[in-house]
C-alpha cells in the first residue's frame, strides 16, 4: 500500500508540472488569440499505478493529492527551487505515513528528483542533498 501511495504522489507532482506547463502556453495563446482563457487543470484523487503485470488505480485523499500536484506546479513555474519542493514533498509523504497509513519508517518521494539533484555538480560538492 505505501509504495502505491508513494508512486501516486510522485506521479501527481509530476502530472502537476506537466499539466501547469501546457496550461500556460494555453493561457499564452488564448491572450495572442483574443481568447478565453481555459480553466486552470486539477489534480486527479486517482492515479494509474503499474503493479507487476497490471495497473491499478490508486486513490489518494484529497488534501495529498492536491497538495502534491500544485508543489508540481509551483516547481514547474520556478516558484519554489528543487529541494524545497523535497523537502515539502517529503514532509508530506511523512504525514501521510505517519497519520493514514500508520507506518513506523515513511517512504522517501521524489527520488527522480534527488538523483537528478545528485548528478549537480553545485549540490554533490556541497552534499546537501536530502
Amino acid at each position: 500500500m505505501a509504495l502505491l501511495c508513494k508512486a501516486h504522489m510522485d506521479k501527481s507532482f509530476v502530472a502537476g508540472a506537466e499539466q501547469m506547463a501546457t496550461w500556460q502556453a494555453s493561457i499564452e495563446w488564448a491572450i495572442a488569440n483574443g481568447k478565453k482563457k481555459p480553466p486552470q487543470p486539477e489534480p486527479s484523487l486517482f492515479q494509474k499505478i503499474k503493479a507487476g503485470d497490471n495497473e491499478v488505480y490508486v486513490y489518494l485523499p484529497e488534501e495529498y493529492a492536491h497538495e502534491a500536484y500544485f508543489l508540481g506546479a509551483r516547481y514547474q513555474r520556478a516558484e519554489i527551487p528543487a529541494l524545497t519542493a523535497i523537502e515539502t514533498m517529503q514532509g508530506l509523504a511523512d504525514q501521510l505515513c505517519l497519520y493514514e497509513l500508520r507506518l513506523s519508517e515513511p517512504f522517501q518521494v521524489l527520488q527522480f528528483l534527488r538523483d537528478e539533484l545528485s548528478q549537480s555538480p553545485v549540490i554533490s560538492s556541497t552534499g546537501e542533498l536530502p
